[in-house]
């Protein structure tokens, strides 16, 4: 069992910038993503990244201001620039196991979760 750990969450004003960061205790062969879950909203597709750290993709909410990377199977980032107040959330990590077809905003995809990191954002 694949534990997933976050950490780098807390509370910025409008503009500010956080790192969230990401460890795994074991390997994961799949993509590795970043969920974020407003209070009375749905869990939501920040970005992922698949194995290798050759592929990224972001909602569009985010593209050119949060950046998702990797520097091996364990360990996952997300720098957030620019930050509005819309992004405050608690952020997840997610990972799979094994790539899958499944589309990366799809839960399901990832077999492993973290207990999640809060960002507040305040305008």
């Amino acid at each position: 069992q694949v534990q997933l750990v976050e950490s780098g969450g807390g509370s910025v004003q409008a503009g500010g910038s956080l790192r969230l960061s990401c460890a795994a205790s074991g390997y994961t062969y799949g993509h590795m993503a970043w969920f974020r879950q407003a209070p009375g909203k749905e869990r939501e597709g920040v970005a992922a990244i698949d194995t290798g750290g050759g592929y990224t993709y972001s909602d569009d909410s985010v593209k050119g201001r949060f950046t998702i990377s990797r520097d091996n199977a364990k360990k996952m980032y997300l720098q957030m620039n620019s930050l509005k107040p819309e992004d405050t959330a608690m952020y997840y990590c997610a990972a799979e196991l094994r790539a899958s077809r499944r589309p990366w905003r799809e839960l399901q995809k990832y077999n492993y979760w973290g207990q999640g990191t809060q960002v507040t954002v305040s305008s």
